[in-house]
């Protein structure tokens, strides 16, 4: 989660939402990103995804089923599905989002039926710092 708040702290120094995100395999990092939603413009940008894809390309296969991802803020619903399209064995996040998270709060995306595979899910790993980062940003930009 070190390596993921290091991630979310380049996001917020570009202005970007302080979001980070590793995918580990055993002890490897294989790819690392945070948002680029403004930099990009494009509203996928989101750290899980960019991620997902770098972790994708570098290992050669669409399914990661032997990775981790560590992400500092609770994953949405556009994230949580591509954490389950990928096929990541388990999901460990920071900070919880009870108005975006769809993980442990909103839709609970993995609980739906019509999800049709399910990561281990760990909550609130480094969530002090990772919720610290985005108070911080938010009442910046208020």
């Amino acid at each position: 989660m070190a390596e993921a708040l290091q991630e979310a702290r380049a996001a917020a120094a570009r202005g970007e939402v302080p979001v980070g995100c590793v995918v580990v395999r055993g002890t490897e990092v294989v790819a690392r990103a945070s948002n680029r939603t403004l930099a990009d413009r494009d509203p996928t940008a989101h750290a899980e995804l960019l991620a997902i894809r770098q972790a994708t390309a570098a290992l050669g296969s669409e399914r990661l089923n032997d990775c981790d991802l560590y992400v500092t803020l609770e994953p949405c619903a556009m994230c949580a599905a591509a954490v389950s399209f990928a096929r990541l064995r388990r999901l460990y996040y920071g900070a919880g989002d009870p108005k975006g998270g769809a993980v442990d709060n909103g839709v609970r995306f993995f609980a739906s039926p019509s999800c049709h595979h399910r990561p281990e899910v760990y909550g609130g790993i480094g969530e002090s710092e990772a919720g610290t980062l985005l108070k911080e940003f938010f009442a910046a930009r208020r």
